[in-house]
């Protein structure tokens, strides 16, 4: 899906919270991409990304996708789900469904958009609409490579949904980045249902 090049860059991502270091594999939660100073062209997938419900969480819970693209909503419960979305970037609201394949939604602008459930107010995912193809994820030892770049400036941005994203302005090669990320973040940050009310004290009900 990269357009054809040579260049790439490559590194390791580090996550610490209140000044301990996490496992190396949770790094993988973190997206990393490059924007070419030149705007790159952006097709979106053929077919639609999946963000499932299952065991009451969203899976994956962080879901980086090219503009245009659609996202499906699979519910994998035995119980009744809901996935809404109130961010600038999307709103929408797929409805309360069962078991079963849900509905696809097309992010047809670049940026971050929070969904949550309507049922369940500890679920929240994260999806990151991408105005580039550049885009990975560390491995579990925390290390990445982004290859097929095209050679001159951009800008690198490592993100993550609990901590400042981090970016610097380089070109493609170079020796490997050594990046932390400190999570500051809550990984349930408060919110309201769809109506824009407190959630119910049921609202997290069990099976």
């Amino acid at each position: 899906m990269h357009a054809v090049g040579a260049a790439e860059l490559s590194g390791s991502v580090a996550l610490v919270s209140d000044g301990q270091a996490l496992r190396s594999e949770e790094a993988a939660e973190a997206v990393v991409y490059f924007r070419p100073a030149t705007p790159p062209k952006v097709t979106p997938a053929v077919e639609p990304y999946v963000m499932g419900t299952q065991r009451k969480q969203f899976v994956p819970r962080i879901l980086p996708i090219t503009v245009g693209s659609q996202v499906r909503f699979p519910n994998r419960d035995p119980i009744l789900h809901n996935a809404f979305s109130t961010s600038p970037a999307s709103t929408f609201d797929v409805g309360v469904y069962g078991n079963g394949d849900g509905q696809a939604v097309t992010f047809a602008q670049a940026g971050y958009v929070r969904v949550f459930c309507n049922v369940h107010q500890s679920m929240v995912g994260h999806i990151l609409v991408l105005d580039t193809p550049y885009f990975t994820r560390p491995d579990a030892s925390g290390k990445f490579v982004l290859k097929g770049l095209p050679a001159g400036n951009g800008d690198l941005v490592v993100w993550h949904d609990r901590a400042t994203p981090w970016h610097q302005k380089l070109a493609p090669g170079g020796k490997g980045l050594a990046i932390q990320l400190d999570l500051i973040q809550k990984r349930v940050p408060p919110h309201l249902n769809k109506f824009g009310k407190p959630y119910g004290r049921s609202s997290d009900a069990g099976y």
